[in-house]
């Protein structure tokens, strides 16, 4: 069992239940952070930094760890949506709110003045109306800014350790469409991008491996969604489809078994 250290005191209770959720799902997998970022695509200093409260984690990585840990997607990604709505305010909870809100009392209830009351209902209906576009909007720019950060913090945790393939999603990423020229070869299938069959690929991950990974998947009779080389959400269910059908370990990456599959698949 993990030993934590305590989350910071300012986190929202929403923030927090998420992160002790998501400790409790790595604890119950008995796996490391450098196990989670291989399962993941995710670098374990991400792991590191959302499960200790300094970052919050992506929906996909959120969506990554309760496949891992055979935990309903859907409860977990509901209860990351309403964290990231309070990530993005930003707002500090006292203790008093803090312990309102998980009994279900509004904290902006206990958090009102009551000399405001004769017109603070009308004004607060004014506030939270145009706030919901704003969270809406700001929550969008937000998780993009922490998966662009997250991408940047996987550059930095593999320098210097030797040749990185492929790259992961950057800033500066300018989207490609490549061309799927299938040909067979001595009963395998390639596309044109790259010859490999070990290259491992998990999501974030780009280049032209990916979209020989890509063209072989959708010749397989699962369709990755553009051809792009960037190993997104829909190339990832894609990969899941596959090797579901083939009956491989599912886990959302490619790996030597999984090019096999792809290689000598024998229908389109």
């Amino acid at each position: 069992m993990s030993r934590w250290k305590p989350l910071p005191a300012e986190l929202h209770p929403h923030v927090h239940q998420l992160i002790v959720r998501l400790r409790g799902l790595k604890d119950r997998g008995e796996l490391s952070t450098r196990q989670l970022g291989v399962k993941t695509g995710y670098s374990a200093r991400s792991w590191q930094r959302y499960l200790n409260g300094g970052s919050l984690p992506p929906r996909e990585a959120v969506e990554a760890m309760a496949r891992i840990g055979g935990e309903d997607p859907d409860r977990l990604l509901a209860l990351h949506e309403t964290a990231a709505e309070h990530w993005a305010r930003g707002t500090p909870v006292t203790a008093d709110a803090s312990e309102s809100a998980l009994e279900g009392t509004p904290v902006t209830a206990l958090q009102a003045p009551a000399q405001q009351q004769p017109y603070g209902r009308h004004l607060r209906a004014a506030v939270i109306a145009g706030a919901v576009a704003l969270v809406l909007s700001v929550s969008a720019v937000f998780l993009l800014a922490v998966r662009l950060a997250d991408a940047r913090a996987e550059l930095a945790d593999r320098a210097g350790t030797g040749p990185v393939t492929p790259a992961v999603v950057s800033e500066t990423l300018i989207p490609i469409a490549y061309t799927c020229r299938l040909e067979r070869h001595d009963g395998r299938w390639y596309a044109g991008h790259s010859n490999t069959t070990d290259t491992i690929l998990a999501y974030t991950h780009v280049g032209r491996e990916v979209a020989e990974a890509q063209c072989l998947l959708r010749r397989a009779g699962v369709s990755p969604g553009d051809i792009d080389g960037i190993f997104g959400p829909e190339t990832q269910r894609a990969v899941v489809r596959l090797q579901k059908r083939d009956g491989l370990v599912v886990d959302g990456v490619i790996g030597s078994h999984t090019w096999k599959s792809l290689r000598e698949a024998a229908s389109e």
